[in-house]
C-alpha cells in the first residue's frame, strides 16, 4: 500500500503545455478531494494579447492576477473539512512570473507592488511540482490541443517563461519545490510513470529544488 502524502496543499506548476491540470485532474479523481484549476479562458484579453502583446498585456495580467486571488482565497480560505487535500493547477506567483515576462520594465514595477498587496493574503502551497518538458515537445504539445490563441506562441517565449520560473526556483526556500523531468513521457497512458509521481510525492521532502527525471 503506498505510503500517505504528507502535503495538504497541493501546487502543479509547468510551461505552457507542460500537462499540469491533465496531472491535477488524476491527483483529484485518485485522492477525491478539492481541486482549484485556473479559469484562463474567461479572460477577455488573452486573445487579443496573443495578437497583440505590447497593447494588451497589462490589463491582460491584472485580469488574471484579479481572477487567482478571487479564487485562491474563495477555495484555501474556506477550506472542506472533509477533504485532506487540494490540489490547484496553478501557485499565485505564477501571476508574478508571467507578468514579468510579458511588462515593460516600467509597468512591471506597478504591477509587482499590487502582487506583493495581494500575495501576504494568500497561503504557501505544502509542495510546488513543476513538471518540466522541452520547448519542442510543449510546443507539440501546444499545437495538439489546439487552444487557436495559442497558436501563435513562440519557441522565444516560452523559453522566457521557463528561465522566470527557474530563476524563481533558485531562491524560493520557503517549501518543498519537487521538479520533475518529464520530458517524451506520457503519464497518462503508462501508469508506471503516474504511480512514480505519486510516489515522489509522497517523500517528506526539506524546503528547496529538488530535481528529478522519469526518463
Amino acid at each position: 500500500m503506498m505510503k500517505s502524502i504528507p502535503y495538504q496543499y497541493i501546487c502543479i506548476e509547468g510551461n505552457i503545455g507542460a500537462g499540469k491540470t491533465t496531472l491535477c485532474e488524476m491527483l483529484s479523481e485518485e485522492l477525491d478531494c478539492k481541486l482549484v484549476l485556473e479559469q484562463f479562458a474567461e479572460n477577455p484579453f488573452l486573445p487579443n494579447f496573443y495578437k497583440d502583446p505590447k497593447r494588451f498585456a497589462f490589463p491582460m495580467e491584472l485580469f488574471l492576477m484579479a481572477e487567482r486571488y478571487k479564487q485562491l482565497q474563495n477555495h484555501i480560505h474556506h477550506r472542506d473539512l472533509f477533504s485532506d487535500y487540494i490540489i490547484s493547477d496553478y501557485t499565485f506567483v505564477k501571476t508574478l512570473l508571467f507578468a514579468k515576462n510579458n511588462l515593460p520594465e516600467e509597468e512591471y514595477r506597478l504591477f509587482h507592488q499590487m502582487f506583493e498587496v495581494l500575495n501576504e493574503q494568500i497561503p504557501k502551497p505544502d509542495i510546488l511540482v513543476y513538471l518540466h518538458r522541452s520547448l519542442p515537445n510543449l510546443m507539440k504539445q501546444i499545437a495538439l490541443r489546439g487552444r487557436p490563441y495559442e497558436q501563435k506562441i513562440e519557441t522565444e517565449y516560452l523559453m522566457g517563461l521557463q528561465h522566470k520560473y527557474f530563476d524563481y526556483f533558485r531562491n524560493e526556500v520557503g517549501f518543498p519545490i519537487l521538479l520533475i523531468d518529464v520530458d517524451n513521457i506520457n503519464f497518462v497512458e503508462d501508469k508506471n510513470y503516474y504511480n512514480e509521481i505519486i510516489r515522489l510525492m509522497t517523500e517528506p521532502l526539506t524546503p528547496g529544488l529538488h530535481r528529478i527525471s522519469l526518463k
